[in-house]
């Protein structure tokens, strides 16, 4: 499989994004998402990890955010939680495989099952969106360190873990156990520019 460099996914980004302002936003938290998979990858245990996979999922994760954005340049934050499923629309469209593709349907949340879809009424075709393989549960773990809510910032595990507790302690298990197997990042350390300092 052909996996894309960031010079080609940068330029994917500046075909979709519909402002600078909004390319600006979405390609900057990937480069920070990737900052800080490339960081956990350091440790000798993610090693067999394929670290260039790793790099395209997280630059490509969001891409779909770009279709929220209406014709006056606000984003459609009640539609947010289909961002997934229209990246891997954009992408598919674009002759990527699936594996690249899962990328974007697969990182919402600590994954979106059938019965969050139902049970919340949530505006997606029922079905599983979970991160299976370890380079998704990566990207996906990595994602949630970062917010490009305005001002965008670093996220710490605690403020995470309290974010995501009013969608079930079965959310916050799942996101231990994703700290359990990769780590907790250090975001005092320099990633990207793009954020604030972690929130304690």
């Amino acid at each position: 499989m052909r996996i894309p460099g960031p010079a080609e996914i940068q330029a994917l980004h500046e075909k979709y994004a519909p402002t600078t302002e909004a390319f600006t936003l979405v390609h900057t938290h990937c480069e920070i998402v990737w900052g800080i998979a490339e960081q956990l990858l350091a440790a000798p245990h993610l090693a067999h990890l394929d670290a260039e996979l790793v790099r395209a999922g997280c630059l490509l994760h969001d891409i779909g955010v770009y279709r929220l954005y209406g014709d006056d340049g606000r984003l459609d934050h009640r539609n947010y939680i289909r961002h997934g499923l229209l990246g891997h629309e954009i992408l598919e469209a674009e002759g990527f495989p699936d594996t690249l593709r899962r990328f974007c349907s697969h990182h919402t949340g600590v994954g979106l099952t059938r019965q969050d879809i139902v049970s919340q009424g949530l505006p997606l075709p029922p079905a599983d969106y979970v991160a299976v393989t370890e380079e998704e549960r990566l990207v996906m773990y990595a994602d949630k360190f970062h917010t490009k809510s305005r001002p965008s910032a670093y996220l710490s595990p605690g403020e995470y873990a309290a974010h995501i507790r009013r969608f079930g302690e079965d959310k916050v298990t799942a996101f231990q156990a994703l700290r359990a197997e990769f780590g907790d990042p250090d975001l005092v350390r320099p990633v990207p520019a793009g954020g604030t300092p972690v929130r304690p």
